[in-house]
C-alpha cells in the first residue's frame, strides 16, 4: 500500500484527536511534535507493510530493553545526529571553531570530587598499564580559559565504570574527578588505562546490533566535560586512534579532531590533547543539557 493512505482524512482525523492538536489546552509544542512523531512511525508500518505481530515484537523490544535506552540511541545513531544537528545550526549562526562536540553516552555520574594539581583518577589496583593524559583549555583566541573544571570518567581495563559495574568491586568515583584548573588553563592526570569494551552481551542492545549485522564494540576512550564562566559548556571525549574499533565505533563517537595517537612507552601512555572552548552567547550556553544522570 502507498504511503499516502497515511494522509487520508480518517487517519489525519486520528492523529489530531491523538495528539490533542484538536482541543484547548496542553502544551502547543509538544501536541505538535507528538503528532508528527506519531505519523512518522505511522508512515513506516505502511512503507514497510509491518503486521501487527512484528509491530508488538518492537513494542516488547522496547520494553525489555528499557535499561539499555542510554545504549541503544547511540547505537542507532541517534545521539550522533545530534551533534551533527548543532554542529549544522552553529555553522548555520555562523559559529565555528573549538574542540569538536561529541556523545555523553549514559555512564557519567555527578558529583565526583572536586580536585586541583596533577590528578590521580584511579582509587583502585587494575591489571593494566598507566596513561598520563595532560594539555591546555583556551578560548577562541588561545587565550587560556580562566576558572574551567574539567570532568573526567573512563572505564576500568575490563570495560566497567564506577558505579555501573555488575562485580560491584569498584570504589566509589573510580576513574572520575573534576578538575578545577588554574589561571594557566593546564590540566594533567594519570589513572589505570581504560581499554575498549562492549555492550552488554546478550542485551537488548546487543541483539539489535546483530539482527541489523552490526557489532556492539567501542574503542578504549576517556569521556570529558569542560565548563567554565563565559564559555560554552563542551560534552566531548577522545578515542585511541590506534585502536582497533577507532573507525568503527558502534555508538559513533569517533570524530575528527577527537583521535589522539597515544604515544606508548612499555605499559605506559601519553597524551597530549588541548581543549579550546567557545565563547558562551546566553546563559543556556554554559549548563548542562536535561539528560538524566546518576547523582550520588
Amino acid at each position: 500500500m502507498n504511503t499516502d493512505f497515511v494522509k487520508t482524512q480518517p487517519v489525519q482525523t486520528l492523529l489530531d484527536r491523538a495528539s490533542g492538536v484538536d482541543v484547548e489546552g496542553g502544551d502547543r509544542r509538544l501536541k505538535a511534535i507528538t503528532r508528527d512523531l506519531v505519523e512518522a512511525v505511522m508512515t513506516v508500518i505502511v512503507k514497510h507493510d509491518i503486521n501487527e505481530s512484528e509491530f508488538w515484537k518492537a513494542i516488547d523490544f522496547f520494553q525489555k530493553g528499557a535499561g539499555e535506552f542510554g545504549l541503544i540511541v547511540p547505537g542507532v545513531g541517534l545521539e550522533h545526529f545530534l551533534d551533527l544537528y548543532m554542529d549544522a545550526k552553529d555553522a548555520e549562526a555562523g559559529l565555528s571553531g573549538g574542540t569538536p562536540r561529541t556523545i555523553e553516552g549514559p555512564l557519567y555520574v555527578a558529583g565526583a570530587p572536586l580536585v586541583e594539581g596533577d590528578v590521580n583518577l584511579s582509587d583502585d589496583a587494575d591489571d593494566t598499564g598507566t596513561l598520563y593524559m595532560s594539555g591546555t583549555v583556551t578560548g577562541p583566541n588561545g587565550e587560556p580559559v580562566t576558572d574551567a573544571i574539567l570532568h573526567v570518567w573512563h572505564a576500568n581495563s575490563m570495560g566497567w565504570y564506577s558505579h555501573f559495574d555488575p562485580t560491584r568491586e569498584q570504589t566509589p568515583f573510580n576513574n572520575r574527578r573534576r578538575i578545577k584548573l588554574g589561571k594557566d588553563g593546564r590540566y594533567s592526570f594519570h589513572s589505570k588505562m581504560p581499554n575498549g569494551y562492549s555492550v552488554p552481551p546478550g542485551g537488548a542492545t546487543d541483539q539489535l546490533m546483530k539482527a541489523v549485522g552490526r557489532h556492539g564494540n567501542r574503542p578504549a576512550h576517556v569521556h570529558f566535560f569542560v565548563e567554565a564562566p563565559g564559555y560554552r559548556t563542551l560534552t566531548t571525549q577522545i578515542n585511541f586512534g590506534d585502536d582497533p574499533f577507532a573507525a568503527d565505533d558502534f555508538a559513533f563517537g569517533t570524530r575528527e579532531g577527537l583521535l589522539p595517537v597515544p604515544n606508548r612507552q612499555g605499559d605506559t601512555v601519553h597524551i597530549a590533547f588541548d581543549f579550546q572552548l567557545q565563547k558562551s552567547a546566553e546563559a543556556t550556553d554554559e549548563s548542562f543539557s536535561a539528560r538524566s544522570r546518576l547523582a550520588v
